[in-house]
């Protein structure tokens, strides 16, 4: 899913239309814009496509705090790392 399309409704079409909104997310993978009074203020998008957003979102955000470690030299090489979890794991099997 490289973006998703978007659509602008009135927030009327959303009590009075909202089984086409539904399938207009789900199946043209659509994020639909609800208006009211003319500007922006609710987007839904269908279940599939928020849980890909929500999991992209949480990759980002792991890959930023692994960023700001590398830069702050939180780092440990990797050979001592894959030592420490061999040792947790002799310890809990133990």
């Amino acid at each position: 899913m490289p973006f998703l399309k978007e659509a602008i409704r009135p927030s009327a079409d959303l009590r009075n239309h909202y089984n086409e909104i539904s399938r207009q997310c789900r199946e043209q993978r659509e994020a639909v814009i609800i208006t009211v009074n003319g500007r922006g203020d609710t987007v839904t998008v269908g279940y599939d496509d928020y849980n890909l957003l929500k999991s992209r979102l949480e990759l980002l955000e792991i890959l930023a705090e692994s960023e700001e470690d590398v830069r702050t030299g939180r780092v440990a090489p990797m050979q001592e790392t894959f030592d420490d979890i061999r040792d947790l794991l002799r310890e809990r099997n133990a």
